[in-house]
């Protein structure tokens, strides 16, 4: 990590590219075995894929799936039954389900993670879930963190999700940042304008290092490594985790001085 090029950086923990109009995109990383992707339906219907380094004949067959929609109105069919899903809202997908995507205008992103039981499939409406406020104007950090599946509430076997959608005239999002060090999480930046980025700051606390992201594109942060950012406009991100267990408090502070 320390001496890669940043090509190497954004090759080995940048997923870029997953939107694509009719067409559903994934990228399976060893951390944790996570599947982030994302399906972009147009006109048509997409379904899930049991992709061949999956090892089953369907992608549930083992896991379990988050979706939120980072696109405009649409909706999802898990075993048939419809769920709509508007800009930011979620839907949890238990193991073992079929799930197809549609929505002309829709965009969803995905996240996969292996599950050793079943939970039921429940929608998960952005307008519905109370954010917990973070961060001061006077930090650059002021924040709406909203929890869709975080150990309460809603049962899963590991997988972790929601938004954080930053302030107006606020800049970095996770801010002293801290180490999962029992799972892998992943951040997709969405809501940037065409011309704006984020700096998103990894590696190991001492050693980091940044990618600059555009929008719609996802950081992959192994357990080792910090993940924070800083933005050059308005901006929200997705954030999911799984691995070890999925106690949401699971996590290790790093002082500003350990940077």
């Amino acid at each position: 990590m320390e001496t890669a090029t940043t090509a190497d950086l954004r090759k080995n923990f940048l997923a870029e590219d997953l939107f694509h109009a009719g067409e559903v995109r994934g990228v399976y990383t060893h951390d944790d075995r996570l599947v982030v992707g994302g399906a972009v339906p147009g006109a048509g219907q997409l379904e899930l894929p049991a992709w061949e380094v999956l090892g089953t004949e369907s992608h549930l067959a083992r896991r379990e799936l988050g979706i939120i929609n980072v696109g405009q109105a649409g909706h999802v069919l898990v075993d048939n039954e419809k769920f709509e899903l508007d800009h930011l809202d979620g839907l949890f997908v238990g193991r073992g389900s079929e799930v197809v995507f549609a929505g002309e205008d829709a965009a969803f992103y995905f996240v996969s993670a292996p599950a050793h039981a079943t939970y039921p499939t429940t929608l998960l409406t952005h307008a519905e879930i109370e954010p917990v406020k973070l961060g001061t104007p006077a930090g650059a950090n002021e924040r709406s963190l909203y929890r869709y599946a975080w150990g309460q509430e809603l049962q899963t076997s590991v997988l972790q999700f929601g938004v954080t959608v930053i302030a107006d005239g606020s800049v970095w999002n996770t801010f002293p940042p801290h180490l999962h060090d029992r799972r892998t999480e992943v951040y997709l930046y969405v809501d940037l304008d065409e011309n704006d980025r984020v700096f998103h700051l990894m590696g190991r606390p001492g050693a980091a290092r940044h990618l600059t992201v555009r929008n719609r594109e996802a950081v992959i942060s192994p357990p080792w490594s910090i993940h924070s950012g800083v933005g050059t406009g308005p901006y929200a991100f997705i954030w999911a985790m799984g691995g070890e267990n999925n106690d949401y408090t699971d996590l290790s502070p790093v002082a500003l001085e350990d940077l």
